[in-house]
C-alpha cells in the first residue's frame, strides 16, 4: 500500500513536471507579441510620441502627448517609435518585446529619441 502511494505521487509529480514546458511555451509565445514601453527620465518632463505598431503586416500609427513617467504597451511584431521632449530635462525610453530590448536617452527640449524593436 504505501509503495502504491508513493507511486501515485511520482506519476502525479512526473505528469506536472510533463505538462510545465508547454505552460511556459504558451506562455513565451504570448510575451513575443507583447510591446512594453517605459519612459522615465526628468519627473514631469513633456513630451509627445508617436508610435508605429506592425501587428500581422498591418501598421498602426498612435500619437500621444504625455509626461515623465509613463507607460505604454501594445500588441504586435515591431513598433518604431519617434518622442520628442516637448520641456527641459532628461527623457529615457526602454522598449521591450519578448527578449529584445532597445533603450535610448536625451536631455533637452526639443531633442528627439528614435527607436524601434522586433
Amino acid at each position: 500500500m504505501r509503495h502504491t502511494k508513493a507511486w501515485l505521487g511520482a506519476l502525479f509529480g512526473a505528469s506536472v513536471l510533463a505538462a510545465l514546458p508547454l505552460s511556459a511555451d504558451a506562455t513565451k509565445e504570448n510575451a513575443m507579441g507583447q510591446i512594453q514601453i517605459e519612459v522615465s527620465g526628468t519627473s514631469g518632463v513633456a513630451f509627445s510620441a508617436e508610435w508605429k505598431v506592425t501587428h500581422n503586416g498591418e501598421t498602426q500609427i498612435y500619437q500621444e502627448e504625455g509626461q515623465v513617467p509613463a507607460t505604454y504597451h501594445f500588441e504586435g511584431d515591431g513598433i518604431q517609435a519617434s518622442i520628442k521632449v516637448l520641456s527641459e530635462g532628461q527623457l529615457d525610453v526602454t522598449v521591450q518585446k519578448g527578449g529584445n530590448r532597445s533603450r535610448s536617452s536625451t536631455q533637452g527640449k526639443g531633442s528627439t529619441v528614435n527607436i524601434a524593436v522586433r
